[in-house]
């Protein structure tokens, strides 16, 4: 059996292949109030507004590629089963290779049936068209957890985290909850690391490694040391 790794992946990953973030300076979000775009009120009271601005996302991230942090995660499969739980909504964790990624907030390149939550097909093409239905016709919506929804993954993300041999953070502020607090159901006597560039504040952390550096450069570092 090989021993767990579990990576919680944050915005930081994904921003090095050049998808924005809502706390981008320049970024999409600016363009666009959270509150009309991505709430449940917000699709009540104008879908298309909504689309849009999700359709604009899912261009920008298909025109991404996986960065070297992507695929130091695909290089330590290897040695360790490697379970991903990402914040992230775009898919460059399963192209670069990894085989396990748990999304929490959804996946862009998906829509979903805006009544019956079990409805989730894959995209074709780039959009969602206004007037695009599911088998029971409701409006198709993008596959996204929108502020103010449940994360209904969180108790699946608990559940491996407890199962950890080693736990890493990679590339968020670890700003948002309930996924924030993932860190505290590992085993609090395991390894764990931290790989940001800001000035993450965490305290009361067991055995924790801090590593300033962006995703691209300090996982390929740890990866080479895991792998010996």
């Amino acid at each position: 059996m090989k021993p767990i790794l579990v990576v919680f992946t944050g915005a930081g990953i994904s921003a090095e292949s050049g998808i924005q973030t809502f706390r981008d300076t320049g970024g999409l979000w600016e363009e666009y109030n959270i509150n009309d775009v991505a709430t449940p009120q917000a699709w009540e009271k104008n879908q298309k507004l909504v689309l849009d601005f999700y359709n604009k996302r899912r261009k920008q991230v298909i025109q991404a590629q996986p960065n070297k942090a992507h695929y130091a995660l695909v290089d330590l499969e290897k040695k360790y089963d490697v379970q991903i739980i990402t914040q992230n909504i775009d898919d460059l964790h399963e192209r670069a290779g990894s085989k396990n990624v748990l999304h929490l907030h959804g996946e862009i390149i998906k829509s979903r049936s805006s009544i019956d939550v079990s409805l989730v097909y894959k995209i074709n093409g780039d959009e969602i068209k206004f007037g695009e239905k599911c088998e029971l016709g409701s409006q198709l919506r993008p596959h996204i957890v929108w502020f103010g929804e449940m994360v209904p993954e969180m108790e699946t993300a608990y559940s491996i985290s407890e199962k950890a041999d080693i736990f890493m953070v990679v590339g968020t502020s670890m700003a948002v909850y309930p996924a924030a607090g993932l860190i505290d159901y590992a085993p609090t006597t395991i390894p764990k690391y931290l790989i940001d560039p800001s000035d993450v504040k965490i305290t009361g952390i067991n055995n924790l490694t801090i590593i300033k550096e962006k995703a691209s450069i300090g996982l390929p570092k740890l990866a080479l040391e895991l792998l010996k």
